[in-house]
C-alpha cells in the first residue's frame, strides 16, 4: 500500500511540475508575442525640413447614440493628394481599405473582393463620421494647416508656442489633447460633431520613408466587383 501511495505522490509531483513548466512557457510566449507585435515607439525627431510622406499607426474610437466602436488603422499619406488607410478590428483583422489618388477615391473590402468608388469626403465620412477631404485629414493629424488664413470656413486656436491646438468648422470641432514631443503633430486628438464624437491616438509615425512600389495602385480593382454604397453597408453590417 505504501508503495502505491509513494508512486501516486511521485506522479502527482511530476504532474504539478509539468503544469508549472507549461504555465511558464505560456506566459513567456504571451509576453514575447505581445512585445513583438506592439508598435514601435513614436519616432519624429528631428523633423525634416520638408515633409513629403507621413506613415503611421493609430487607434480610433467613435461614439454614437447607437453605441461605440473601436478600431486600429494604418495610414500612408503622400502629400498633398494621395492616401492609403487600412482599418482593422481590435483583433487585427482587416475590415476595409481606403485609397485616395488625385482623381479617384475607393472603399475596398478585401475579404469580399468588392469595392465602392465615390467622393473622398464621402469615404472619409464613413471612416471618421464627418466630412473631410484627404488634405484636411492630413492637416488634422500633422497640425500644419498651411495657408490657414485662407481656410475661411475654419477657425483655429493656438497655444503659446503657435501650434494649432483646436479648430472648428460649422458643427465640427477638434482639440489636440497631447502633442508629439515638441512638434505640431497630434498624439491624442479628440473631436465632436452632433452625430458622433471620438478620439484618435497616434501609436507610431514615420516621415519621408521610401515609398513601396504600387502602394497606391488600383489595378487590383480589375479582379474585384464594384458595388453600390447600400450594398457595401449591408456587407459591413454582416461583417460586424
Amino acid at each position: 500500500m505504501s508503495r502505491i501511495l509513494t508512486e501516486g505522490q511521485s506522479k502527482d509531483r511530476q504532474s504539478i511540475k509539468t503544469l508549472r513548466i507549461s504555465l511558464f512557457l505560456i506566459v513567456f510566449l504571451a509576453i514575447f508575442f505581445l512585445g513583438y507585435c506592439r508598435p514601435s515607439a513614436v519616432i519624429l525627431l528631428p523633423l525634416p525640413s520638408e515633409i513629403e510622406r507621413i506613415e503611421g499607426y493609430a487607434s480610433l474610437r467613435i461614439s454614437r447614440d447607437q453605441g461605440s466602436s473601436r478600431s486600429k488603422f494604418s495610414f500612408l499619406f503622400q502629400l498633398p493628394h494621395q492616401g492609403r488607410i487600412e482599418v482593422s478590428n481590435i483583433l487585427g483583422r482587416t475590415l476595409y481599405q481606403i485609397i485616395v489618388t488625385e482623381d479617384k477615391a475607393v472603399f475596398i473590402i478585401p475579404s469580399k473582393r468588392v469595392y465602392w468608388q465615390g467622393e473622398e469626403e464621402e469615404i472619409i465620412q464613413y471612416f471618421l463620421g464627418f466630412r473631410l477631404n484627404l488634405y484636411e485629414m492630413i492637416n488634422l493629424l500633422s497640425g500644419k494647416w498651411e495657408g490657414e488664413e485662407r481656410n475661411e470656413s475654419w477657425s483655429f486656436a493656438k497655444d503659446e508656442r503657435g501650434r494649432i491646438m483646436a479648430g472648428q468648422r460649422g458643427e465640427f470641432q477638434f482639440e489636440v489633447k497631447e502633442f508629439l514631443a515638441d512638434t505640431p503633430f497630434a498624439r491624442i486628438l479628440i473631436f465632436q460633431h452632433p452625430l458622433n464624437r471620438g478620439f484618435i491616438k497616434i501609436l507610431r509615425i514615420n516621415l519621408n520613408q521610401p515609398l513601396k512600389k504600387g502602394v497606391f495602385s488600383l489595378s487590383v480593382l480589375g479582379k474585384y466587383e464594384r458595388k453600390s454604397w447600400i450594398e457595401i453597408e449591408k456587407i459591413l453590417a454582416n461583417e460586424n
